[in-house]
This record gives structure tokens, C-alpha cells and sequence, in this order.
């Protein structure tokens, strides 16, 4: 079923100059995002992206409840099929070593991607997906696989321009917190990434309470702050440098 809501349209032009584009992202597909984030969204009337992992049981097991995420106007983006990392960095114990990057190939991480693009259009009706890579890596072993995967998004994260971008990852920290980082970012910034991960639940976890109060906020600046899929963010930035 096709969406009966088009963001597209709605995304070809910057809403103000002098606003920041805020980017809210939950990856991994958890079964908190359909039970906390979501309703919290819905309720305020704020639209953001979440970028899957089909191998996700919170995916598998959900699968139409994902597809109504899509029909309300929320971005489904691509995480890639099985949240591929570097086994070698600190930390990274987690990572099974049939699915680490350091052994995957660059045509291996192409067709995974191709694959899970061909899901996402299954879901949601669209031919235009923005992608996240798991963990930001991007090498594997015999190249750069970021860099020959991204013709087929509209916007990468970790590709943008980094002087006009920022990003934080929002786990254990309240939303003072979220809040103090968006509001000391120079000028420059036209772009905040705030990508969450659990809410109140599952992994690198925001509570409820701190996500909804950080909507609040963004609610009360509506005047400082565009907050939109970050598909529709990148089509308007695309809009605006085709038309400069």
C-alpha cells in the first residue's frame, strides 16, 4: 500500500533561512521506538526517521506496525540488512564475527544495501531513502563502501558538509542536556542530528521522561527550529542548491 501522505512536497523548500533543521533519528528498529518514541511523536505533530534493521526481532515481529509508522508521515531509512561494524574498536566485543565489516567486501556491503533499499520501497512506496551506516564505519576490507552506496540516497549521514553539521547520540543523558549542545552550536550550524537509539527501554537508552521533555522544547522553539524527516531535510537542502 502506497502512502496517501506525500512529505516530498512538502520538503522543497527551506521553511526559513535563519531556522536550524532538526534531524530526530532513532536507529535499529526497537520495539521501545514503536511503543515510546512514536506516541510521543504522534502526540506533538513532530515527524522523524527511523532507520531499520530488518534482522531486528522488533522489525520481524512488527512488521505492519512499521508500515503505519511510514503512513503517518515518519521516514523509514536504510540501516543496512544486519548492522554490519568494525570488530576492532574499543568496545565493540558485540559484534559477532560473521558480521563484522573487517571481513566483508565492498560488493558484499552494495547488494546488502541494494537488498535493503528494495524492502524499504516494498514498505513504504518510495524509490528515495537517506542511510545511516552502522556504528559511522565505512571501510571494510577492501575499500570504502559508504562511498559506493551513496548515489543511492538522497542523504548519508556522515557525508554532510561537517562546517554547516552536527550530530549527537543522546544515551543516559537528560534533555538539559540535549538541549545545551543544540543551543551552543555556532552560527554555522544549519543541522543537528539528534539520533536516539532506545526510549525508556532496550539499548544506549533515553528515558521517556527526558525524550519528551526534549519534544517539549522543540515544541515551545518552533520559531528557532525546522524539525522534519531528515529525507525531507536533504531534498530541501537539494532544492536549494539547485536553485543557488
Amino acid at each position: 500500500m502506497y502512502l496517501a501522505y506525500q512529505p516530498f512536497l512538502a520538503a522543497q523548500q527551506w521553511p526559513d533561512g535563519n531556522k536550524i533543521a532538526i534531524s530526530l533519528s532513532y536507529d535499529d528498529a526497537l520495539n521501545s521506538q514503536l511503543d515510546n518514541a512514536l506516541p510521543a511523536l504522534n502526540q506533538r505533530g513532530l515527524k522523524a526517521s527511523f532507520y531499520i534493521v530488518p534482522l531486528s526481532e522488533a522489525f520481524k515481529n512488527r512488521i505492519e506496525e512499521w508500515r503505519q509508522l511510514a503512513q503517518q508521515g515518519h521516514e523509514l531509512g536504510n540501516h543496512s540488512l544486519f548492522h554490519a561494524c568494525l570488530s576492532g574498536k574499543p568496545g565493540r566485543e558485540w559484534v559477532q564475527a560473521s558480521n563484522a565489516l573487517d571481513d566483508k567486501t565492498v560488493q558484499a556491503m552494495v547488494n546488502e544495501i541494494t537488498v535493503a533499499n528494495t524492502l524499504l520501497t516494498s514498505l513504504d512506496g518510495y524509490s528515495e531513502h537517506t542511510f545511516t551506516p552502522p556504528c559511522f564505519d565505512q571501510m571494510v576490507k577492501d575499500g570504502n563502501y559508504v562511498e559506493a552506496v551513496k548515489e543511492q540516497f538522497v542523504g548519508v549521514k556522515s557525508l554532510e558538509d561537517p562546517n554547516s553539521t552536527a550530530l549527537i547520540g543522546p544515551s543516559d543523558i537528560s534533555s538539559e542536556q540535549i538541549i545545551n549542545f543544540i543551543e551552543k552550536q555556532p552560527p554555522n550550524i544549519k543541522l543537528i542530528n539528534v539520533l536516539f537509539h532506545g526510549v525508556g527501554g532496550d539499548h544506549l537508552i533515553t528515558t521517556t521522561e527526558e525524550h519528551a521533555k526534549f519534544l517539549d522544547y522543540l515544541m515551545a522553539n518552533q520559531d528557532k527550529y525546522w524539525v522534519d524527516t531528515y529525507r525531507n531535510i536533504m531534498l530541501a537542502e537539494k532544492a536549494k542548491r539547485s536553485n543557488n
